[in-house]
């Protein structure tokens, strides 16, 4: 019998929680027969006790404990059938994560005890078993969320003005030089006054960091001696992930973090998995939510033993349960009011608003952030699609919603390339794909415009690979994706040739300049600014090593010339309200200048009429853009792979075209033109121009 009085206790909040005099514990188990509170030491190896939970209140189990105190080590055992042709996977053997958990201690260590079955046959026959998996389980951990924020002001930057970095919390930080050893690769390491002025003198805004929520290397991985190193398969959406805090530094590292980057006017966005979690199809292993109540977290198939899977990775989480969508919409608050977080990028959205087969914008999961007074305000990114039927959703999500367009990166890598006929494209492009985006009142910058991501190439080998070079993640190169769109300029890989050297940096440039210059939210991907390289692998989920990790020390001058021509056009952009606009563009008439907003030119003069769109080879254009006062911007665009003259245009208060920026040599300023004059535009090359 436990000598740790124990009372009723209250079914909310769920979670472990510290009022200052003792641990409310309370889980949701719709279907679960006992469940028993599991104590362990403070290395989380040995099992102290194990307390039955009092009461059951509305499907919830609770208790209250006066004699426990914050760093305390947890797990749950949870009672119930284990019938999985009636969807229920109950099994005490297993220690169980609560789903609610702030904070995990430990990593997961792979063991057969870690699964829920065993194969009791020469025919595969699972059956019930019956190993105990606390030793190799992560324990939870009780925290006191307690923290001294200090003046910490939210930079609250609107979206028009939103410039985007994604970054992988430990691939910024692992090779920087200046950085102690045990923190970089951490929250910690982000707080680096190297790092955090690398990011202001780049000019952008925001910060999304890839899945920082607990998650755990694949066995599969483990077997390879590879790890999960992007770290989409989430074990715990109230916790971060322990790899990412430094030794002794404890959770409230991470805040530190949001606040260091709020002083530098920088917003925290998280890349965060609400899909599917870590513990995978009928034959993954039993971690938390399998072990809690199978059939209520997960969609199941029709026949129960099987799940319903839009995401490939072996299960979908059932937003339709209300307690799944609280337990979804209960994480993203924590990380709003206790964490600070600025906003979400929700991976593989589309399978969030499912009824199987069919994608509902006003499914339950959109209507609760949109009424929600606290998430409807924070920046909601949706990468708007899953494998499911019909899962390709771009522009078909709700106001308050962003979309990583997939169309705007294949269309401008395509362009760049080389291919025909994709001036129309390229045009819807570079003024924010209205087409897609313009109803219900939402804004050019609901899309979020990207050349990269952490899933393909990096720009670098964009413009340095034809064919992916995944050799390293055991695979035989069967994975990762096959249509890059990408040209090598000439040779597969690194060269010395300086002419395919030069010519890749003009396309690095055209690529960063045209992203600059759209309208729209751009995002930039770690490491791009300065050459990153992954040496072909456009799949390297799995290297948690130099492969992925960003480069800070002695880079060639041509990497550090990109870095500096990335900032000057992202100021240039910062500059000038004609790039960021917050209505769409028709050409519609200026006040005042008797001239449209928006005019397309062609380069030997004039303007572009049906047929010049028509012409699939023509692949030079000019997009002028005026406003009320007397600005125009000049984007020229010339992806042939000739020498072209473009006659540059006449415009009411425009006395002399200004260069600011240039693709061919990466200048910033320079020369002066008169209106009519003609300018040279070197194949594969851009120039900016103001009037």
């Amino acid at each position: 019998m436990s000598r740790l009085r124990v009372r009723p206790g209250t079914p909310h909040p769920l979670g472990a929680t510290w009022d200052g005099s003792g641990v409310n514990f309370a889980l949701f188990s719709a279907h679960a027969e006992k469940v028993e509170l599991c104590l362990f030491d403070r290395q989380g190896r040995r099992e102290l006790e194990r307390i039955p939970l009092p009461e059951h209140t509305h499907e919830v189990w609770h208790g209250y404990f006066p004699d426990l105190r914050p760093g305390q080590l947890y797990g749950y055992r949870v009672y119930g059938p284990y019938e999985p042709k009636a969807g229920h996977r109950f099994n005490p053997h297993k220690l169980l994560i609560d789903p609610y958990a702030k904070a995990l201690y430990g990593e997961l260590r792979w063991h057969e005890a870690c699964f829920g079955y065993r194969v009791s046959s020469s025919r595969g026959d699972l059956s019930f078993d019956r190993r105990d998996s606390a030793r190799s389980m992560p324990k939870c951990v009780v925290i006191d969320p307690a923290v001294t924020w200090g003046p910490d002001v939210a930079p609250k930057t609107p979206w028009s003005d939103t410039i985007i970095y994604e970054a992988h919390v430990g691939g910024l930080t692992a090779l920087h030089p200046e950085i102690p050893g045990p923190v970089r690769g951490t929250f910690g390491g982000l707080t680096d006054p190297d790092v955090i002025d690398h990011l202001v003198k780049l000019g952008v805004t925001a910060i999304e960091l890839m899945p920082v929520h607990a998650f755990f290397d694949d066995e599969f991985l483990v077997r390879k001696g590879l790890s999960n190193y992007w770290g989409y398969n989430t074990a715990a959406f109230f916790a971060p992930a322990p790899r990412f805090i430094s030794p002794g530094a404890g959770i409230h590292e991470f805040k530190t973090m949001v606040r260091k980057l709020h002083e530098a006017n920088i917003e925290v966005i998280l890349d965060v998995v609400y899909n599917h979690t870590a513990e995978g199809n009928r034959l993954g292993p039993t971690l938390s939510f399998r072990g809690i109540d199978n059939a209520s977290y997960y969609i199941l198939g029709d026949d129960p033993r099987y799940y319903f899977d839009t995401t490939g990775t072996g299960n979908t989480l059932n937003l339709r349960h209300p307690r799944v969508l609280q337990m979804v919409t209960d994480s993203l608050r924590y990380w709003v009011e206790e964490c600070h977080v600025d906003g979400f990028r929700f991976d593989l959205a589309t399978a969030l608003g499912r009824d199987r087969d069919t994608f509902h914008n006003d499914a339950a999961f959109f209507d609760a952030i949109r009424q929600d007074p606290v998430l409807s305000r924070t920046k909601l990114i949706a990468e708007p699609w899953d494998i499911g039927p019909g899962g390709y959703q771009l522009g078909n999500f709700p106001p308050g919603w962003t979309e990583w367009n997939g169309a705007y990166r294949d269309v401008v890598r395509s362009f760049w390339k080389g291919d025909d006929g994709l001036l129309p494209d390229l045009a819807r492009s570079l003024l924010g794909f209205a087409d897609l985006f313009e109803h219900r009142g939402r804004k050019p910058w609901a899309s979020i415009n990207l050349i990269t991501a952490h899933d393909g190439f990096t720009l670098n080998d964009l413009v340095s690979y034809n064919h992916k070079h995944n050799e390293e993640n055991g695979e035989d190169s069967r994975d990762g994706h096959d249509d890059n769109r990408s040209w090598n300029c000439g040779v597969e890989g690194p060269t010395d040739d300086p002419d395919i050297l030069q010519l890749r940096d003009q396309q690095r440039r055209n690529f960063l300049l045209t992203l600059l210059l759209s309208q729209g939210t751009p995002m930039i991907v770690m490491g791009d600014e300065q050459g990153r390289t992954q040496n072909g692998n456009n799949n390297a989920y799995c290297q948690d090593n130099e492969t992925s990790w960003m480069k800070w020390a002695d880079l060639p001058e041509r990497d550090l010339a990109l870095r500096d021509f990335t900032a000057s056009a992202i100021a240039f952009r910062k500059a000038h309200p004609l790039l960021r606009q917050t209505r769409f563009l028709h050409g519609e008439e200026v006040p005042g200048r008797d001239i449209p907003n928006v005019q397309w030119l062609k380069p030997e003069g004039g303007f572009m009429a049906a047929e010049d769109w028509q012409d699939g080879l023509r692949k030079c254009v000019g997009l002028m853009l005026c406003d009320e006062g007397t600005s125009c911007v000049l984007i020229l665009i010339n992806a042939a792979p000739n020498d072209l003259s473009f006659r540059l245009p006449a415009a009411k208060g425009v006395e002399m075209w200004q260069r600011r920026l240039e693709t061919v040599h990466g200048e910033v300023g320079g020369a002066e033109f008169a209106p009519d004059s003609e300018v040279t535009m070197t194949a594969r090359s851009m120039i900016l121009l103001e009037g």
